[in-house]
């Protein structure tokens, strides 16, 4: 589940750690709709001016040794800025509707935050993210997870060559990129009683780094806080 759009991270906004510089503006696209209401406000020792929020919406794959599951529309938001002059950023949501799974009738997937995030950009990847993967099927029961929120899967996630970054909006600043993942080691389903061997095979689970592989194109919004 090497999710996460947060590699949409940066757009020239301001001289945060983040950002990215981007060429002129492009064509306006079909842009979806941005909700910032979970946004965190920036903390008292926040350095004035200098915080904004980051509101993704975006849509991916995950691929696990060829057996490939749409993940539909994942919402991710997060603030950023400067504390003291360092760098500084506070998680708000992930949101992700239950998507079908094909080749399981009845069953459906969705990521849930993991308790871990960095969006701070570097020369090495775009961003970090712990998720988990909830497996829901009435013969599964209540507990069936790929990860747990106490051992998540850790995803790091890198541009995507096949989807260079590009300007849509200067006013309010809204950008497109795709980021990919092709290294997280998956483990073996938890919590899913009798039939969770069945899934397993059905998923190709466990399932070693270099085998997966998950791409995701975001649409990101800022907003000034």
């Amino acid at each position: 589940m090497k999710l996460l759009a947060l590699a949409a991270t940066g757009v020239a906004v301001a001289t945060l750690g983040s950002t990215l510089a981007f060429a002129s503006p492009a064509r306006a696209d079909e842009l979806p709709t941005f909700d910032f209401t979970d946004c965190p406000a920036p903390p008292a020792t926040a350095d004035p001016g200098t915080w904004r929020c980051e509101a993704f919406v975006s849509q991916g794959k995950l691929t696990i040794d060829g057996y490939e599951i749409p993940l539909g529309e994942v919402r991710l938001t997060f603030s950023e800025g400067r504390i003291d002059g360092q760098y500084a950023q506070a998680f708000g949501a992930l949101r992700h509707a239950p998507t079908r799974v094909p080749g399981l009738p009845g069953t459906t997937i969705q990521l849930r935050y993991g308790g871990f995030s960095d969006f701070q950009s570097n020369d090495e990847r775009r961003g970090e993210l712990d998720i988990y993967a909830v497996l829901r099927n009435p013969l599964l029961g209540n507990d069936c997870s790929i990860g747990t929120a106490a051992k998540p899967l850790h995803t790091v996630v890198h541009d995507d060559p096949a989807v260079p970054p590009k300007v849509i909006s200067q006013n309010p600043v809204t950008a497109y990129r795709g980021v990919i993942d092709p290294d997280l080691a998956l483990p073996a389903t938890q919590g899913c009683g009798p039939l969770g061997k069945l899934v397993d095979r059905r998923l190709d689970l466990p399932s070693p780094s270099g085998e997966n592989t998950f791409e995701q194109t975001s649409y990101v919004q800022y907003k000034p806080l």
